[in-house]
């Protein structure tokens, strides 16, 4: 399976290659609820038979960590998922549903990477992290791919933001194939830190992360920054009220079951801080990634209540 490693040079032919071999499973990515699958699908079968044999490690609050729990059912091998406590309970369910083992950690990415290191030295599994992974990466840019060859007239891609994972393969093949396609991220104010790091200049991390996208409440990493830095054209913030109000048309209008995380796309087009800059007003031809329909509907209703 393709990876990339250290140099980010536009070469179509490595997402193409993960792309002939993520086909083949599509149809699983609707079984996990996300994108992430091809990503996971892509790591799994690149490890060779002694490093798959022991297993694999990650750390997720839920859409990675299922889909790696299924992509190493897949394979017959172990998967050992920290999850937050906090995750939601149906994201809980898939990752044992798939079977994967679940260690607890605590809702931070530094517990969460803490427990990780620990397990990953007590079985020596091998570390498939959810975004700054180049087969994670690589897996994610056949997204692109698929879109770009279904409607090659698209002009702007929006995509969720959080560690980067994503939209790193989505910009990197997208750019590929058409340098002058846009690439936009989608990202909660109660979470924007990719938004903070791209004025900076450099990596920020927040004290902490408030929003109802569960699934965006990572940081950036040494992997995915360079490329969000380099290769995504802006970041749109969004409130928490204006993915609610998105995930509402999903269901409605386009009968699409969608998380906040997923739904956070279409709030951004939707959005002032979209509709009325000049930047992106010839922004005619649209693709929005829809990555995420897990959610526990107990707390969605109660949200749209709020």
């Amino acid at each position: 399976m393709p990876c990339l490693e250290g140099s980010y040079s536009l070469n179509v032919n490595v997402f193409r290659r993960a792309t002939t071999f993520i086909k083949t499973l599509a149809f699983l990515c609707s079984y996990s609820g996300a994108f992430k699958f091809r990503g996971a699908c892509n790591a799994i079968f690149s490890l060779d038979g002694d490093q798959a044999a022991k297993g694999v490690v990650t750390h997720s609050s839920g859409n990675h960590a299922a889909a790696l729990s299924l992509a190493a059912k897949l394979r017959g091998i172990p998967a050992y998922v920290v999850i937050p406590k906090n995750a939601p309970k149906c994201k809980i369910e898939n990752v044992k549903r798939y079977g994967g083992q679940i260690i607890w950690s605590e809702p931070t990415v530094q517990s969460r990477e803490s427990v990780a290191t620990k397990v990953l030295q007590e079985t020596g599994a091998a570390l498939i992290h959810p975004y700054n992974d180049g087969r994670i990466i690589s897996g994610q840019g056949t997204i692109s791919l698929e879109i770009l060859e279904q409607a090659p007239q698209i002009d702007t891609i929006i995509v969720p933001i959080s560690g980067g994972g994503l939209i790193s393969g989505v910009a990197l093949a997208a750019k590929s194939i058409n340098p002058s396609i846009r690439v936009l991220a989608a990202e909660p104010r109660g979470a924007n830190d990719a938004a903070q790091s791209k004025a900076a200049g450099e990596i920020v991390r927040l004290p902490e992360t408030n929003t109802i996208a569960d699934g965006l409440r990572a940081f950036l990493g040494s992997l995915t920054w360079p490329i969000v830095r380099d290769f995504v054209d802006d970041v749109i913030v969004v409130e928490d009220k204006e993915i609610l109000e998105a995930m509402k048309l999903c269901y409605e209008i386009l009968k699409v079951a969608i998380e906040p995380s997923g739904a956070i796309g279409l709030a951004a087009v939707l959005c002032d801080s979209f509709q009325k800059n000049p930047r992106w007003k010839d922004c005619s031809n649209i693709a929005i990634i829809l990555s995420g329909g897990n959610v526990d509907l107990g707390v969605l209703w109660d949200s749209f209540g709020r």
